[in-house]
């Protein structure tokens, strides 16, 4: 038997990364199809807290459609400002999605930062909403320091700024990953991991 779960995302390059990372868990007993797909409207993410919004477009997918939900609210909290971007990562530069400008704005904000203040991480929570009202909600985050300049070409969003850690050095950015790198220590993946594994249980 496999069950419809929705993804609560209109976003192509997200949908992928969540297949790749909840394949495992789930197989073939899920099929996992996005909000667009359902012809789904975005609900509007007023929330303040990343499961605040997570836990509102997976319970209005949900609702919507009779279907078990998935969603995750997730961005980039950077030490000096006190954890902005945050919640408004995607619309940081004030246009809701444009990568482009929102580095620019982030990375001309902090040109005058040295490095040993430049600590940042991209935080994740990952909502299950069944229609029966049934709702878990699960955290992720990956740790790292502010790159002054983008480097490297994958992933999307704040990926070419966030330099990690390897062997004391801070030498890759996320973007430069391979994406089975990625899929395997992202903050998306540490939240819903776990996410798959309890939904797999619950399963028929």
């Amino acid at each position: 038997m496999t069950t419809t779960v929705a993804v609560a995302t209109h976003n192509a390059h997200k949908l992928g990364e969540l297949r790749a990372i909840l394949g495992p868990a789930l197989g073939e007993r899920a099929r996992l199809v996005s909000a667009a797909e359902l012809d789904a409207a975005e609900p509007v993410e007023d929330g303040v807290t990343f499961a605040e919004n997570a836990l509102k477009k997976a319970r209005a997918l949900s609702q919507a459609h009779g279907v078990i939900a998935i969603a995750d609210d997730s961005g980039l909290s950077v030490d000096v400002l006190g954890g902005a971007p945050g919640i408004f990562s995607a619309r940081w530069a004030g246009r809701h999605g444009d990568d482009a400008a929102n580095l620019d704005l982030l990375l001309a904000q902090l040109a005058d930062i040295a490095d040993e203040h430049r600590a940042a991480a991209f935080v994740c929570s990952a909502a299950l909403v069944f229609p029966d009202g049934r709702e878990q909600v699960f955290e992720g985050r990956l740790a790292g320091r502010l790159a002054h300049a983008r480097r490297g070409t994958g992933g999307f969003g704040y990926d070419p700024i966030l330099l990690l850690q390897e062997d004391g050095e801070y030498r890759r950015s996320v973007a430069e990953l391979a994406p089975e790198e990625k899929n395997a220590i992202s903050h998306r993946a540490r939240a819903f991991v776990p996410l798959a594994e309890s939904l797999s249980a619950q399963l028929p």
